[in-house]
């Protein structure tokens, strides 16, 4: 008994050195909690719905904390905005939306996706709101406009039912367009928290307990390393592109390229610029609302002007060239539903038409100025030129002309030998001359 009662305090001390041991070693033993961040800042269209796909799928291979998108965007395509939407309910991993930086907003399309996530915050004076259908086409009827209306209207409030959030506001945004600012989202529970930067986001979402189904996830965020994912190479190119005023962009020096190829084949570079600009067009339109009617006005348009520099029309082909380019511009992308926030700038249509016109028309001004001019070669050309009579022109002798003998006649009476001359008109290779007064 002596021998435990020695052995037992110096026991105690050593256990509790190793429980200690333990205790402080064991957050070095745990893998490091990481969180996938990916920036969207731009339209809302088929690279960014990759974009998201992607980084859910990098998130859930890693076994990351959670997702973190950086959001500031107009708006953009339904289409793609259901895409992402589903990628976010249906996430592994809890995906956290942040409309960031101060500055930024959520606007149309990104309301949805911002009341998609599972937890959505803001930056300090950024805004969301204004999802109200708007046709960019210059109006629709009221049929259609009640049933794109009622469409957005409940995809919305599944959204918001699914997320428990305020559902009579996101209604709201898009039948009245309202639009607010972080603080009031925070007050109307639209979003769930406000953070000044992705640090103190992350600190305030640690511990959080996400729901998928029936599964808890606890976030572990505090402290956790951010793993930013980039857009590829091709992604950011594609996206480039796929912005209406690019793509219209592209389009025009691609068909001007091939048709100015094929009317003076051999020319090859703008055949091999217009045909990369083609290309690259013609991706971009395939993710965009366009409207073929308006594509085969512009193919049309571009054809009549080129003819024009090959077929005498007086300006009747010029005339129809342009028309068809203004409208068929005008009228090229049009929106598979009026939630959709894609169009072509004004001010580049009618550039890109103004500068069209005007080469066209400069080109046709040189060329008809060169039918004008007088000819400078051959024997037409000769015509205007002076020369000296090398005999006695009575009325026909000789004259030499461009340091060449040629047969003339004089139109003025007797020509004296050495006297300077000047053809008046060639008939059959004999000059017809007149004489020059000294």
């Amino acid at each position: 008994m002596p021998l435990l009662q020695s052995f037992t305090p110096a026991g105690g001390i050593f256990m509790k050195r190793i429980f200690l041991y333990i205790v402080f070693s064991l957050p070095l033993l745990l893998p490091a909690q990481t969180v996938v961040s990916i920036n969207i800042d731009g339209a809302i269209n088929p690279v960014a719905a990759e974009y998201i796909h992607r980084g859910i799928q990098k998130a859930a291979s890693e076994k990351a904390s959670c997702l973190l998108i950086h959001f500031n965007t107009p708006g953009g395509l339904l289409k793609s905005t259901r895409i992402i939407v589903g990628d976010i309910l249906e996430s592994p991993v809890p995906v956290i939306v942040y409309v960031s930086p101060a500055g930024a907003h959520a606007g149309s399309a990104g309301v949805f996706i911002t009341l998609a996530a599972d937890i959505a915050a803001m930056a300090p004076g950024t805004n969301i709101g204004a999802a109200h259908p708007v046709s960019m086409q210059g109006g629709t009827d009221s049929i259609m406009n009640s049933k794109t209306t009622n469409d957005a209207a409940a995809f919305i409030r599944t959204i918001a039912e699914y997320r428990k959030r305020n559902l009579l506001w996101a209604e709201e945004a898009v039948r009245q367009s309202v639009a607010i600012t972080a603080k009031e989202a925070l007050e109307q529970n639209i979003i769930d928290l406000i953070a000044s930067n992705d640090r103190d986001l992350l600190n305030l979402v640690d511990g959080k307990t996400i729901m998928h189904d029936s599964t808890k996830t606890i976030l572990h965020t505090k402290g956790a390393t951010i793993e930013t994912l980039d857009m590829e190479f091709t992604e950011k190119l594609l996206d480039l592109v796929s912005d209406p005023d690019i793509a219209y962009i592209l389009l025009m020096l691609g068909l001007f390229g091939l048709l100015f190829e094929l009317f003076n084949p051999g020319i090859i570079f703008p055949g091999i610029i217009g045909f990369i600009s083609l290309v690259l067009a013609f991706y971009a339109l395939n993710t965009l609302p366009v409207n073929w009617a308006g594509l085969a006005l512009i193919i049309f348009g571009i054809a009549l002007l080129l003819l024009e520099i090959k077929i005498v029309s007086h300006g009747m082909l010029a005339i129809g060239g342009i028309a068809s380019l203004l409208i068929g511009s005008l009228m090229l992308i049009r929106p598979g539903s009026s939630l959709e926030v894609v169009s072509i700038s004004r001010t580049l249509i009618v550039s890109a038409v103004a500068v069209a016109a005007g080469f066209f028309i400069f080109v046709i001004g040189m060329g008809l100025k060169a039918q004008r001019a007088k000819p400078v070669t051959g024997i037409q050309g000769m015509v205007g030129r002076e020369g000296e009579a090398m005999e006695g022109l009575n009325p026909a002798g000789r004259v030499l002309l461009h340091g060449e003998s040629w047969k003339a006649v004089s139109m003025t009476g007797h020509i004296p030998q050495g006297s300077k001359v000047r053809v008046g008109k060639v008939v059959d290779l004999t000059l017809y001359v007149e004489q020059v007064n000294s």
